[in-house]
């Protein structure tokens, strides 16, 4: 447990390195420039997740010689196939709704707009 707990701090460390990138006088819009640079980073990343696990499925499917892992490994190819698919859907939708409204993302200052006390 300590081995995996070390692996993903050691994973997730040049999130913290990222995060000295943004000043905490921008505002709002420094937690959105934040926001978006990590789920640029971690999409991608649940991607190539989705797809391993889908290749170690059709590895245990075919290794399988009892009926019950067979049926087992069925089901995980099934829940992977759906999480790609729903990902990259999203992904993608994203991607035509912001080329179709001209934009990439949120680009104004919108800190700028909320009165301040």
């Amino acid at each position: 447990m300590k081995r995996i707990f070390a692996s993903a701090l050691v994973a997730v460390s040049p999130l913290v390195a990222l995060a000295q990138g943004y000043a905490p006088n921008q505002g709002i819009m420094g937690l959105f420039t934040f926001a978006g640079a990590i789920l640029n980073r971690v999409v991608p990343l649940l991607i190539a997740l989705a797809v391993v696990y889908f290749i170690w499925q059709v590895f245990r499917y075919t290794i399988a010689t009892d009926e019950e892992t067979k049926k087992a490994a069925k089901g995980g190819l099934i829940w992977g196939i759906v999480g790609i698919f729903i990902m990259v859907s999203v992904w993608g939708l994203v991607a035509i709704l912001q080329s179709t409204f001209g934009t990439s993302g949120v680009q104004e200052n919108i800190g700028s707009q909320i009165p301040q006390i």
